[in-house]
């Protein structure tokens, strides 16, 4: 799978994040996500697959968006039999997060990005519209942390695993009412909190690498993002565990059903039988092979943003892989007409 389709996706990414930058700064972040979505759609549909989108927005019929069992690819075409064999078919299951900060977009703010994570069939979990309680760290301390225990815990492992004191450590936490108690307890541990408004998951990537000064994602956020995060830490190494968050009460956003004994009703109907399971990076992306791809719609700590000039952009991507075990930070320069030069830097 790797071999087939993995520069295919790289450019998946690079034409959602192109088409969103150009919208950055103007106020308007649904128009932002609505354009990455229909470039993210127009190259899965020019690649040599069938797949599934198994994280979208939702599942509804004739959704403007990547919704949830949206089929993509060459070979769902009515007319694929002319072009796919069976035998070499290759299904697989997406999850995408075509503009993932959309405020981050529409008001010119660093972190955003375009993602989508790809496994065989079944190797992504299907995470319901919920949200979900992260940890990320980085591999040092796989297996050493664990979200059931005390953030103070958590980071005195931490420390301990890295080789560095608590106060030395950068803990990302979202800017959210329902964090309170946790940044509070962060600060009073000594560590160091970064407060962010969007885009948990460039955060839980970029713990996996040194020299971000960011060594902790704490905190809730949604449930799909954790997936995608979870498949990128699964190819790093790195730790990611998730647990559901089903009660309204903690999220407090309104947004994930009346009552809690409702939500717990809807997890049975989807076969989640225990609704406080918690599932390590290896459970929500298990598949045998994994593919990541991220490209920077604006500046992040890991990558630049699209960058235009005359009759062209530049884009800075990154796909990892399982499979090789390989981390590829990609630098394109994209060429829409006949340029007077090409960008550098």
């Amino acid at each position: 799978m790797e071999n087939t389709i993995s520069l295919e996706i790289i450019e998946v990414v690079e034409k959602a994040a192109i088409a969103s930058a150009r919208w950055m700064g103007k106020g308007e972040k649904n128009i932002a996500d609505q354009v990455a979505v229909e470039a993210m759609r127009e190259r899965l549909n020019q690649i040599h697959m069938r797949g599934r989108i198994v994280i979208g927005e939702g599942e509804r019929d004739e959704a403007p968006m990547l919704y949830i069992g949206e089929e993509v690819g060459i070979c769902t075409r009515p007319d694929a039999k002319d072009y796919c064999n069976p035998e070499e078919l290759v299904e697989i299951d997406i999850a995408v997060d075509p503009c993932e900060g959309t405020n981050l977009v529409a008001y010119g703010q660093p972190g955003s990005m375009a993602v989508l994570a790809i496994s065989e069939k079944g190797g992504l979990f299907a995470a319901p519209d919920f949200y979900m309680r992260k940890l990320a760290a980085p591999a040092v301390a796989r297996n050493h942390v664990d979200i059931r225990k005390t953030p103070t815990e958590n980071l005195k492992i931490l420390a301990e695993c890295m080789d560095r004191s608590v106060e030395e450590l950068v803990v990302v936490v979202m800017d959210r009412p329902r964090h309170k108690e946790l940044i509070q307890e962060i600060r009073q541990a000594g560590a160091r909190v970064r407060l962010i408004s969007d885009g948990d998951v460039s955060a839980a990537l970029c713990c996996a690498f040194s020299g971000t000064n960011i060594h902790c994602l704490m905190g809730i956020g949604a449930a799909p993002e954790g997936v995608i995060s979870a498949a990128a830490m699964r190819c790093l190494g790195g730790h990611f565990q998730g647990q559901l968050v089903y009660d309204p009460e903690v999220v407090q956003t309104g947004l994930i059903g009346e009552s809690k004994e409702g939500n717990i009703a809807r997890l049975k109907e989807m076969g989640i039988e225990d609704p406080d399971r918690v599932y390590n990076a290896d459970e929500l992306a298990s598949g045998e092979t994994v593919l990541f791809a991220a490209c920077g719609i604006t500046p992040g700590v890991l990558m630049q943003g699209v960058r235009y000039f005359h009759g062209g952009a530049r884009t800075q991507s990154l796909v990892i892989s399982s499979q090789s075990k390989t981390a590829r930070f990609v630098d394109t320069i994209h060429m829409f007409e006949e340029p007077k030069y090409l960008q550098l830097h």
